[in-house]
């Protein structure tokens, strides 16, 4: 009877095709000299990206919202006591962070620091 039931378990198991679904594994693995291995190469930057292209990509979801106290661009008054320490302080702390809130590069690591400043420049210029 057991055998019955073993055998009868497995073809409704061989004919369900959603169990198989929900089973099968997330992602595959490609090694190199395969043919999935051919992806095309990232696009490589042309050069620096501009003070609004790193706003846009990496400052915009704190500096737009104040999230943790971030200044909104836009808000003088909020950038004026930021300001009055200087610039070099104001890039160091994009640059490096700030007490545990602003984290450094603000999450932009393959960010250069120019491209930080001139990020800064633009929130300030758009903070008047």
């Amino acid at each position: 009877m057991a055998a019955a039931a073993a055998v009868v378990s497995a073809a409704v198991y061989a004919a369900d095709d959603s169990v198989k679904a929900r089973i099968a594994p997330i992602g595959d693995v490609c090694m190199s000299g395969e043919d999935c291995a051919a992806a095309p190469a990232a696009p490589v930057a042309s050069g620096p990206r501009s003070g609004v292209d790193v706003y846009n990509t990496s400052c915009m979801a704190c500096h737009a919202t104040g999230a943790s106290g971030a200044p909104k661009l836009g808000d003088a008054a909020a950038w004026a006591p930021r300001v009055s320490k200087g610039m070099d302080v104001l890039y160091a702390s994009a640059i490096n962070g700030l007490n545990g809130v602003m984290p450094p590069k603000g999450m932009c690591m393959d960010c250069s620091d120019d491209e930080l400043k001139a990020a800064v420049d633009h929130m300030l210029e758009n903070s008047k």
